[in-house]
């Protein structure tokens, strides 16, 4: 699992310091050659894609979404329980069906030959890539139903923002 958060940590990680990067030459050579970097605006949106979708599984295995636990300590420990399992069930079923639908579309893309306008990048690997980071997020919520529900048992402020 480690070398699994690794590798999406890099990717994540990686694409935000090409988007640093590339920012950075696009001001610079607007502002001193008076010429932006052609595609900039393409190769932006899609290293914003790698940062949320590499960043997803990451945020669902690590617990750091947004969550209610106002009630959480009124809750006994069995209820809570469920209430995880149930929650992850949920999150993953939802992912899932995410996953599909942005699969069909990937190969939808890929029949069609749709590429982006300026560089012509074709579009549908990165469809496909999104279409795998959510399935694997589906599947970190699996883990955490049924792998890892004594992680957030005993502490019902576990992950809590």
């Amino acid at each position: 699992m480690r070398a699994v958060e690794r590798g999406l940590g890099w990717v994540a990680g990686g694409s935000l310091f090409g988007m640093m990067l590339l920012t950075f030459l696009d001001v610079l050579g607007r502002k001193v050659f008076d010429r932006s970097l052609p595609g900039s605006l393409e190769l932006t949106e899609l290293l914003m894609l790698a940062v949320i979708f590499a960043g997803l599984p990451l945020t669902s295995l690590r617990g750091e979404h947004v969550l209610f636990d106002l009630l959480d300590h009124w809750l006994p420990a069995s209820l809570r329980a469920i209430q995880g399992l149930l929650s992850h069930l949920f999150c993953a079923a939802v992912m899932a069906g995410a996953s599909w639908l942005v699969f069909v579309r990937a190969a939808r893309t890929a029949e069609q030959g749709d590429t982006t306008a300026q560089l012509l990048l074709t579009l549908s690997p990165f469809f496909y890539a999104v279409a795998a980071m959510l399935a694997l997020t589906a599947l970190m919520h699996v883990y955490l139903a049924f792998a890892a529900p004594s992680l957030e048992e005993d502490d019902p402020t576990a992950g809590a923002v």
